[in-house]
C-alpha cells in the first residue's frame, strides 16, 4: 500500500476536504489553456506539501485531469505526477537541498531524450490559501500566517482559518519535448527549466496578491513630501494668503477624502456576499477575454481598466469577476456622491478612491489626486475608472470624459518605469435595475442623491434578471500609442519635462475615442438585446413566433459568419432558444390565437427595452443600411450601396463608436451573405426577393430613425448653408421633437441634446459647416436620407423645414 494510501493520510484529506473549499482558476483549463488530452501531464508546484496535493487531487477528479497521487508510467518506467522546486520547511531544522528536487526535471528530461516520440505537458499550478497582500511592518500577522514557505504547524492554522478562501491555479502547459529539442537534456537545462518556474511563481503570486499595501498614513507623509505637492502647498498657501500649516492641513485633508483604504478582510466577507448576489440576481456570469488579462498582469503591466457605465452593480461586477479569475480587484475611482454611510466606507475599503465631479479651479486638489493617482501606478495597483463619468442612461455609450485618461497620459509622459496598458471592458445584463428611473429622468424628472434608502430599496428588489456580461477587448499599452501618434515623443519630453506638448490634448481625446471603440468592439448579444432590436424594428412590437425566431436566425448568422470584432460575444442555440429565453425572463410576452402564437413588447416596457437594443445597435447598424438601400430602391448596384454606406459610416462612426477598418470591404461581404441566404437576387443589379422582403424590411427598421435624424440635419444644412453649429443643435433637436410627436418616435436617443451636439462636432470635422466648396455633398447626401425615408416622415421634414426655413 503506498504512502498516500495509508489510513493516516486518508484521515488527513478527509479532514482537509471538510475544511476547505477551492476556486479553480481558470474555471475550464481545457478551454482556456494550452492543455492537449491526449499528452502526458505532470504538475510542477513550487513547494512540497500534503495539503496542497490533497486540493489538486480534488481538483483534477472534477475536470478530468490525471490525479496528482497517480505515477507517469511512459513504457514500463515510471516517473512522479508532481514535481517540486523546493522541499517543505521543517518547523526546526533546515529543509532538504532542492538538488534533490532538481533531479525530478533530470529524469523528465532523461526520458525524452530516450524517446523520440514522447511529449510530456508540464503544468505549473500555484495553490494560495488566502489572498491577504500584506501591509508594510505587518511581521506580526506574517510571523503566523507565513505564506511561500509556511512549516506544517503554520500550514494547519492557514488551513484552519483560511481554507474557504483556497485558489488553484493552473497555467499553460509547457513542452518538455520541444524544450529538449531546443535546448537539449543536460543538467543545465533542468536547472533552467527550475530557475524559470521560480520566477514564474514569484510574479503568479502578485498577481493573485496585488502589491503589499502601505500604511495609510505613512502613504499620506510620503505624498505630502513628494516635490510636487510641496510646491502646491506652497502656491495654496501664497494665493489663498494662509500659512503653509494650514495650506498642507488642507491638502491631508483632501488625500483622507480621496484615498482607498483597501482591506483584504473585508474583501473575503464581500466575496461571500457577492456571490449570494450574484445568485439571487443572475443565472450566471459570462465572461470573454480573461487569460490575456491575466498574462498582461503576469509581463509586469500597470493595468487600467476602462469599463463602460450602465449600473451602479458595475463597480461589484469587476471587482468580483477579477478576484475569482485569479486577479487583484483595482483601486476604483468611484463619484464623491458614492461616499455616503455606511456604503462609502465599506466602499473604500474594498478598494475604492473618490472623486469629485469637477475640482477645476482647485489647483491644490489637482495636484493631490494626480500624485495619489501616480503613487497607485508606481507601487503596481491596478486602477479601474469610468470614462464616460456616469452611467448611460440610454444604452449607449456616452462621450467620454477625458480627464483621468489625461492624468494617466500625464504618468506615463513622466517617466513609468512598467508599461501602462488600458484594458477596455463591456458590462453588460441582462436586466439593468435602474433603467426605469433613467427614463424618468430623461423625461425631466430630476435625479435622487444617491443615499442609504435607495441601496435597501434595490435590495428589496432583487430577482433573477437573467446573465451577466463582461468581455475584455483589445488592451491599449500607452507606450505603443504614443509610438505610433508621435514617434519622437520621448525625445520631445526629455527636452522639456516640464512644457505640455502641443499634440497632448489631440493625443488624449484620439485615445478616449479608441477606448470607447474597444468598448463597443467587446459587446456581448444575448437573448434580450437581440430580441429587443427585431421587436422594437417592427409595428406594434409584435411578431408571429415563427417569424421572429426566423430574424433572429437571420442575425446569428450575421453575427457569426462576418463578426463584428474577435472581441465580440454571440450566444449560443438558435432563434427558437432565444425567444424561449426571452420569455423566461418576462422581456417578451405570447399571446396565442387559433392561427398560432405572437410574440411582442409590453406597451409600458417599450421605452425601457430601447435601453437593451441599443447596447448592440452598432453590431448590425451597417447591415440595417444596406438593407434600407435594397428595400427603398427596387434595383440598386452594388457601388450605389457602398457608396451610400460611406456617407453615412463617419456620422454612425462619431455617434456609435465603431471601428470598422474597411467599410466598403465588410458592406460586399453583407450583400454577399444577402445573395447567399436568398435575400437578394443579382443580375448586374440587386432586388430583393419577394417572398423574403419581410426580413430584409424588419432590419432596415433598425436604421429607420438614425436616418431620420441624418434626413432632419441634412436638409436643414441645404437650406441654411451658413447654420452655425450651435444653431444646428438646437434646431435639429426641436425639429426632432416635432417629428417624434407625429410619427411616434419614443426611443430616448431620438430627442438626446448631447447626440445631436456629437454629430455636429463630426459635421464639422466633414467641413459640411459653413463650407460652401460642400454644398455639392450636402445636396447628395440630403438626397440619399430623404431617399431611404418613408414618404410620410419625408414629407414632415422637408415641410418642417421650409416652414423654419421661411420663417
Amino acid at each position: 500500500m503506498s504512502k498516500q494510501d495509508s489510513l493516516w493520510y486518508k484521515s488527513l484529506r478527509w479532514i482537509q476536504k471538510k475544511l476547505v473549499l477551492t476556486v479553480v482558476v481558470p474555471h475550464d483549463p481545457f478551454a482556456d489553456l494550452n492543455l492537449d488530452p491526449d499528452k502526458p501531464v505532470v504538475y510542477v508546484m513550487k513547494t512540497e506539501s500534503l495539503s496542497d496535493i490533497a486540493s489538486l487531487s480534488e481538483i483534477t477528479s472534477q475536470y478530468g485531469l490525471p490525479s496528482p497521487y497517480d505515477e507517469l508510467v511512459v513504457d514500463g518506467e515510471r516517473t512522479p505526477r508532481v514535481v517540486c522546486l523546493e522541499g517543505a520547511k521543517p518547523l526546526f531544522g533546515q529543509r532538504e537541498s532542492n538538488e534533490f528536487f532538481l533531479n525530478s526535471f533530470m529524469d523528465l528530461l532523461k526520458v525524452h531524450r530516450q524517446k523520440p516520440e514522447l511529449d510530456i505537458q508540464l503544468v505549473p499550478v500555484s495553490l494560495y490559501w488566502g489572498r491577504t497582500p500584506g501591509k508594510e511592518d505587518d511581521t506580526m500577522k506574517a510571523a503566523v500566517f507565513e505564506r511561500q514557505n509556511p512549516t506544517w504547524l503554520r500550514k494547519c492554522l492557514m488551513i484552519l482559518f483560511l481554507g474557504r478562501h483556497n485558489f488553484v491555479q493552473f497555467s499553460n502547459a509547457v513542452s518538455i519535448r520541444y524544450m529538449a529539442d531546443e535546448h537539449g537534456t543536460d543538467k543545465r537545462i533542468a536547472h533552467k527549466l527550475a530557475r524559470v518556474a521560480r520566477v514564474h511563481f514569484s510574479r503568479q503570486r502578485k498577481v493573485m496578491t496585488g502589491p503589499v499595501l502601505p500604511k495609510r498614513q505613512v502613504l499620506f507623509q510620503d505624498l505630502l513630501n513628494s516635490e510636487s505637492l510641496k510646491k502646491a502647498i506652497l502656491e495654496e498657501a501664497a494665493s489663498k494668503k494662509i500659512s503653509e500649516v494650514e495650506a498642507r492641513a488642507r491638502a491631508m485633508e483632501y488625500l483622507d477624502e480621496v484615498a482607498a483604504d483597501y482591506s483584504e478582510s473585508l474583501v473575503r466577507i464581500a466575496e461571500r456576499f457577492l456571490t449570494w448576489l450574484w445568485n439571487k440576481l443572475y443565472k450566471g456570469i459570462k465572461i470573454k477575454g480573461a487569460e490575456q488579462i491575466r498574462q498582461l498582469h503576469h509581463d509586469g503591466h500597470e493595468i487600467i481598466y476602462v469599463p463602460c457605465h450602465r449600473s451602479h452593480m458595475d463597480y461589484l461586477l469587476l471587482s468580483y469577476i477579477l478576484y475569482y479569475e485569479g486577479m487583484v480587484p483595482p483601486h476604483i475611482a468611484a463619484g464623491i456622491n458614492l461616499n455616503f454611510w455606511p456604503a462609502g466606507p465599506m466602499f473604500r475599503r474594498g478598494g475604492a478612491f473618490f472623486i469629485r465631479r469637477s475640482f477645476r479651479g482647485n489647483k491644490l486638489y489637482t495636484a493631490v489626486f494626480r500624485e495619489y493617482l501616480d503613487q497607485l501606478f508606481t507601487k503596481g495597483y491596478s486602477v479601474e475608472y469610468f470614462t464616460e463619468g456616469g452611467r448611460s442612461r440610454t444604452g449607449r455609450l456616452l462621450a467620454p470624459k477625458t480627464g483621468m485618461i489625461a492624468m494617466t497620459l500625464n504618468s506615463v509622459l513622466g517617466g513609468m518605469e512598467r508599461p501602462v496598458t488600458l484594458v477596455p471592458v463591456y458590462l453588460g445584463y441582462d436586466h439593468v435595475m435602474e433603467v426605469a428611473t433613467y427614463h424618468k429622468e430623461l423625461s425631466g424628472k430630476k435625479k435622487k442623491k444617491e443615499s442609504v434608502w435607495q441601496l435597501f430599496g434595490a435590495l428589496r428588489k432583487l430577482g433573477n434578471f437573467g446573465q451577466g456580461y463582461v468581455n475584455f477587448g483589445q488592451p491599449i499599452t500607452l507606450d505603443c500609442y504614443l509610438d505610433e501618434k508621435v514617434p519622437d515623443w520621448k525625445q520631445e519630453i526629455a527636452k522639456d519635462p516640464e512644457q505640455k506638448p502641443k499634440w497632448l490634448t489631440p493625443v488624449v481625446n484620439a485615445l478616449a475615442n479608441r477606448v470607447m471603440t474597444s468598448i463597443n468592439d467587446a459587446a456581448a448579444v444575448s437573448s434580450v438585446t437581440l430580441t429587443s432590436l427585431v421587436l422594437l424594428a417592427s409595428e406594434q412590437h409584435a411578431l408571429e413566433r415563427s417569424q421572429l425566431e426566423k430574424q433572429l436566425d437571420l442575425y446569428l448568422k450575421l453575427l457569426k459568419d462576418l463578426p463584428y470584432t474577435e472581441f465580440t460575444s454571440v450566444p449560443e442555440g438558435d432563434g427558437k432558444l432565444l425567444v424561449q429565453q426571452g420569455l423566461e425572463l418576462k422581456k417578451i410576452q405570447l399571446d396565442s390565437d387559433p392561427l398560432g402564437d405572437i410574440i411582442s413588447i409590453e406597451d409600458s416596457i417599450a421605452v425601457a427595452m430601447t435601453y437593451y437594443r441599443n447596447n448592440i445597435i452598432h453590431l448590425l447598424i451597417v447591415p440595417s443600411l444596406v438593407a434600407n438601400c435594397l428595400t427603398q430602391h427596387e434595383h440598386v448596384s452594388r457601388d450605389e450601396i457602398i457608396d451610400t454606406v460611406k456617407d453615412f459610416y463617419p456620422l454612425l462612426k462619431a455617434e456609435l463608436f465603431m471601428g470598422i477598418e474597411d467599410i466598403e470591404t465588410h458592406v460586399i461581404q453583407i450583400l454577399d451573405l444577402f445573395v447567399a441566404q436568398g435575400l437578394v437576387t443579382e443580375a448586374g443589379r440587386l432586388s430583393p426577393v419577394e417572398s423574403q422582403i419581410n426580413q430584409l424590411l424588419l432590419l432596415a427598421g433598425t436604421v429607420s430613425e438614425t436616418m431620420q435624424r441624418y434626413a432632419i440635419i441634412f436638409n436643414l444644412l441645404a437650406a441654411c448653408p451658413k447654420m452655425e453649429r450651435s444653431e444646428l443643435e438646437r434646431e435639429s433637436h426641436r425639429l426632432a421633437q416635432r417629428l417624434g410627436a407625429l410619427h411616434g418616435i419614443t426611443a430616448p436617443e431620438f430627442y438626446d441634446k448631447k447626440l445631436y451636439g456629437t454629430l455636429s462636432v463630426k459635421l464639422k470635422e466633414l467641413g459640411y459647416l459653413l463650407d460652401s466648396d460642400k454644398r455639392g455633398e450636402v445636396e447628395r447626401i440630403r438626397l440619399r436620407a430623404n431617399g431611404l425615408l418613408r414618404s410620410s416622415v419625408r414629407q414632415t421634414i422637408e415641410d418642417s423645414v421650409a416652414a423654419e426655413h421661411k420663417a
